[in-house]
């Protein structure tokens, strides 16, 4: 997946050169990803300049709006475009239906029409959930993503993909709603803690190992200028994942083909993340790690893979501090392999009853596929959560 470099560097209705524009080119729609520092500040302007006048119901989660809530609502109250703020409780624990109806609730009452705006202020977890309020209140208005954290300015606040989880696994209650805007300002990541960093840099690092070995040997040489918050490089970072995305979320949006390979690790991921209860205990981008490691050990397994390959995965990963075993999950207890696939089973990928997994034949050469045989799935995941090898690769 050679990188198109679709952006421009001066946006139209936009004079900050430091700003990049990457574009999200859908059959019948196109939108902004608007990349730089400091452009929470000026939200309002963005907004308004690209899809007009409009008021806008922000949806954040306590922690976030402690740090950026409000020179977010200073910008939407002096354009008097503020229809009011929702505070959610942090973590994957808020993606439920039933937190989904109080929400919907809570932007009706602020009188939300069907041409006003739902902004999604926040990482993955807020993402999702005001994105799927956003489809479904007035059978659908349009909303914002202003991403907060590493992991949601690369991967979920582009493409459309929002969602709620169920108690049989994550985000199988959902929709397809693509955002009208997306505004990731790259000074906020500076405010993150290293272990939400280095599980944003776990869906960086998919890019490369899905589909382009020139990204990933970048990194291998940047990405310590990443975790020390290089402006030039995170915003580099940013632009590369998202334009990969984007071309990526431009062939096929609604997850027929291509767009599979964007999974790379997370059929493993999901039910390690399920198997936690979908806590702290094990980060979204901790349970990519893993899973990306074990999607390469079962590559190499399978023969597809050559020799040595899950390794260098696996050493790559283990540079930035994060996990690639089960073993690795803190905390007491572990799971089984039937448990962990019966928890796959759950996976919104299966077809006719079949797990579709995306293997590799190598760093950047990702592939679907549906003909993995069951008993040897089950054979590996009884190798894997056997291991407890804990430097192995």
């Amino acid at each position: 997946m050679n990188d198109p470099d679709p952006s421009s560097r001066n946006p139209a209705g936009y004079h900050r050169l430091d700003v990049i524009s990457v574009p999200v080119e859908l059959a019948e729609r196109r939108y902004e990803v608007l990349i730089g520092p400091g452009v929470l500040n000026d939200a309002a302007g963005l907004i308004e300049t690209r899809l007009g006048a409009a008021r806008c119901g922000i949806v954040t989660d306590r922690n976030v709006a402690a740090r950026h809530l409000s020179p977010l609502e200073a910008s939407l109250k002096a354009a008097g475009r503020h229809a009011g703020t929702i505070v959610l409780e942090p973590g994957e624990a808020t993606k439920s239906m039933s937190r989904l109806a109080e929400l919907t609730d809570g932007l009706l009452e602020m009188g939300l029409e069907r041409s006003d705006i739902v902004i999604a202020l926040g990482g993955g977890v807020i993402g999702d959930l005001a994105g799927f309020a956003a489809s479904i209140i007035r059978r659908g208005v349009r909303y914002v993503q202003i991403p907060t954290s590493l992991l949601a300015q690369v991967d979920s606040s582009v493409g459309g993909k929002t969602a709620v989880n169920s108690r049989l696994g994550k985000n199988l209650i959902g929709a397809f709603h693509q955002p009208a805007l997306v505004l990731a300002d790259t000074d906020v990541l500076s405010t993150l803690p290293v272990r939400e960093l280095r599980a944003g840099y776990a869906e960086v690092v998919k890019y490369g190992l899905l589909g382009d070995r020139e990204f990933y040997n970048w990194l291998e040489v940047h990405r310590a200028s990443l975790f020390g918050n290089d402006a030039s490089i995170v915003t580099e970072a940013v632009r590369r994942s998202v334009a990969a995305k984007a071309a990526i979320v431009a062939r096929d949006e609604t997850e027929t083909g291509d767009r599979m390979l964007l999974n790379l690790g997370h059929t493993f991921g999901h039910a390690l993340e399920a198997w936690a209860g979908f806590s702290d205990r094990l980060l979204h981008g901790e349970a990519v790690a893993i899973g990306m490691a074990q999607a390469f050990r079962f590559s190499e397994a399978e023969g597809f893979a050559p020799a040595g390959t899950a390794g260098e995965v696996a050493r790559h990963l283990r540079s930035v501090g994060l996990p690639t075993r089960v073993s690795d999950i803190p905390g007491p207890g572990k799971p089984t392999a039937a448990e962990l696939v019966r928890l796959m089973g759950q996976d919104k990928k299966v077809r006719a009853g079949r797990l579709t997994f995306i293997l590799a034949r190598g760093i950047g050469e990702a592939f679907i596929t549906r003909e993995v045989e069951m008993d040897r799935l089950v054979v590996f995941m009884e190798c894997e959560v056997g291991s407890q090898e804990a430097g192995a690769a």
